[in-house]
């Protein structure tokens, strides 16, 4: 039998794996436990005879099997060597893993599924989470699937439209907030908590143990322990949730060496970067964060104890860049790899130029950059600035000249 518990990364108490609680009594962030003793015979191989899915690695997830696995065939997203963009970067072996694949184009439904599947097993009469449009959509689509009520609330000003259109189409009730993203969670967290509707943003550790598969995932089709693993920073979760895989998966004798762990964030949003930087105790909200990254535009991450032991655990790395760098990566790893990504998703492209310019990452080193959402997530006309289609009349000559003039590139 699998043995799983709640445990806070602070004080060391521990709950059980059924209490419905997001933070220690200390205050102190919880996370998901497994005793990797008690999981018997894992390999690669009994991995790889089933679906490339999130529930692959059931043994490493905190349920004893999938039967009941509330699934919209998340994960298996591709991981695409880029040689083209290595080229621009000025590296040698840069791997890009391609989250807009997933079914609401994020890697949101990594952990939503098992988020959802917890709730069911719960008795959840009813799902919500805070969100800067991603999670909304995710939420919204998963609890769709699982039959249960469920309501997302939304920084009115700076949600992408079509993660709007995505929360509203799978039938969630969306409430438009007059304020951040960091009140809308706050007073979620605790109306929540008062009404008994499980609450489903990043503080709820279940989430993250669907987020720790990107970790599993890429082992899994790079066939080795990649140097860096680069993503970017919003809510701090992700990078946690993806250095617990790979503890876990060195604790089951699955490889025996870990990656250092990059998070790079927003010039206008980096309270996390600053934090590392600056050598901070604890973390100096933003109060106004501002980036065209709409899905990281978040000022006072909850999840900032969790990432920062992954940064140091690991010796990673921290960097914060413009949106006029996000802006560059992402038509880059467009035009030359065909991969297309939202802002927040090219975050992680840009930070790695700006590191391997600095220095501070080895450029003969393999690199992982996670890409975390689909270009269509947000289609905002500003991004799109001079590439604006050609017009002409209808004449054989113009089109014939316009052909011709990619014979003479």
């Amino acid at each position: 039998m699998k043995r799983v518990w709640q445990e806070c990364i602070e004080c060391r108490s521990v709950y059980d794996a059924d209490a419905v609680r997001y933070r220690c009594d200390c205050g102190g962030l919880l996370e998901v436990s497994i005793d990797i003793e008690s999981l018997g015979d894992i390999s690669w191989e009994r991995f790889r005879s089933r679906r490339f899915n999130v529930w692959r690695y059931i043994e490493l997830l905190p349920f004893e099997d999938h039967e009941h696995a509330v699934s919209l065939e998340e994960g298996g997203t591709p991981l695409y060597k880029a040689d083209r963009l290595a080229e621009w970067l000025g590296a040698k072996n840069v791997y890009i893993k391609y989250e807009g694949m997933n079914p609401t184009g994020s890697f949101k439904d990594r952990g939503m599924c098992v988020g959802i599947t917890k709730a069911l097993k719960l008795g959840a009469r009813g799902v919500a989470c805070a969100s800067t449009g991603n999670t909304a959509a995710s939420l919204a689509a998963y609890s769709a699937k699982a039959g249960i009520p469920c309501i997302v609330v939304v920084p009115k000003e700076v949600v992408a439209l079509g993660k709007l259109f995505q929360a509203l189409l799978y039938g969630a009730k969306v409430v438009r907030l007059h304020g951040t993203f960091d009140e809308a969670l706050s007073l979620v967290w605790k109306a929540s908590e008062e009404v008994g509707v499980y609450l489903l943003n990043s503080i709820n550790p279940w989430r993250l143990e669907g987020q720790k598969t990107v970790a599993f995932e890429t082992v899994d089709q790079l066939g080795r322990v990649p140097r860096y693993v680069v993503l970017p920073v919003g809510n701090c979760g992700n990078i946690a949730a993806a250095w617990k895989g790979f503890k876990e998966m060195e604790m089951a004798g699955l490889i025996n060496e870990k990656p250092s762990m990059v998070g790079i964030q927003s010039e206008g949003a980096s309270p996390f970067v600053d934090l590392v930087k600056e050598g901070l105790e604890t973390l100096r909200p933003v109060e106004t964060p501002k980036t065209v990254a709409s899905a990281i535009r978040i000022g006072r991450p909850v999840n900032w104890k969790k990432a920062l032991l992954a940064v140091k655990e690991s010796g990673g790395l921290v960097a914060k860049v413009s949106d006029a760098e996000i802006i560059q990566a992402q038509r880059m790893l467009a035009s030359l790899e065909g991969i297309g990504v939202e802002p927040a998703a090219a975050a992680s492209v840009a930070g790695v130029k700006k590191l391997i310019e600095s220095g501070d990452i080895d450029a003969d080193e393999t690199i992982v950059c996670v890409c975390t959402g689909s270009m269509l997530k947000d289609p905002n006309p500003e991004l799109i600035k001079g590439l604006e289609p050609t017009e002409i009349v209808p004449e054989l000559g113009l089109v014939r000249d316009l052909l011709a003039s990619l014979l003479s590139r």
